[in-house]
């Protein structure tokens, strides 16, 4: 069973139908407990990060996603979902002075470091809409060949997927794929064999997005 955790912010209902669509036995749920039992997590993603961060943890979610993690339970984090695996976030946290500590939101921990705002101007000063949406090109963080996370098998480099976010992550060991707006990113990651996120949305990217679906409704029945 493929928990899809609610922390009352998240797209909920098409990532359940997608997964699904992909043969999924799929439940939806806030209960810490219930997503405590689950054989795979799903944290969808919108939203901003602090008010995630601060839901999750009243309703006991936060830990109980990280010991899950620790013991090998699949988990999928979807746009802000992917943002959560991080150590902290800038959405959302409270203005400081110039020499105060900034006070920002934590996540999972998972990843190492700051999920940052999007700049708006590129390298070669022309201008980009934030928040970024819309179809994206999606290749690899490294290398040539084909994407080597099960994730995104069956996955050509150079597809499209949908995109909706002002927030982008920091590269890291972990990043699988990137993209660019303004700035070339990660949109893809990998921890260990059990822990995936993607900045894209899956649920509304048409045949490439259910093939990720699919791909992690396979790692999550072992398959």
């Amino acid at each position: 069973m493929i928990c899809v955790v609610d922390y009352r912010k998240g797209n909920l209902k098409s990532v359940e139908r997608g997964l699904a669509a992909a043969g999924a036995d799929v439940v939806v749920s806030d209960d810490a407990a219930r997503i405590a039992r689950a054989d795979a997590i799903v944290l969808p993603g919108v939203g901003a990060f602090a008010d995630a961060s601060a839901t999750m943890i009243e309703l006991g979610q936060m830990d109980v996603i990280r010991r899950r993690i620790e013991a090998g339970v699949p988990f999928l984090g979807i746009c802000l979902g992917l943002h959560l695996l991080f150590e902290e976030g800038e959405e959302g946290a409270p203005e400081t002075g110039e020499e105060e500590e900034p006070m920002r939101p934590r996540g999972l921990s998972v990843l190492p470091g700051v999920v940052a705002r999007m700049p708006r101007i590129d390298a070669a000063g022309r201008a980009f809409k934030v928040p970024h949406v819309g179809w994206n090109e999606v290749v690899l963080a490294s290398g040539d060949g084909a994407f080597s996370s099960p994730l995104l098998a069956n996955v050509r480099p150079g597809e499209y997927f949908y995109f909706t976010h002002s927030y982008i992550v920091p590269d890291t060991p972990a990043s699988t794929a990137c993209t660019e707006h303004a700035v070339r990113f990660p949109c893809a990651v990998q921890y260990r064999d059990n822990v995936f996120g993607v900045q894209f949305h899956p649920e509304k990217s048409s045949d490439a997005g259910a093939r990720v679906l699919a791909n992690f409704v396979a790692i999550a029945q072992g398959d």
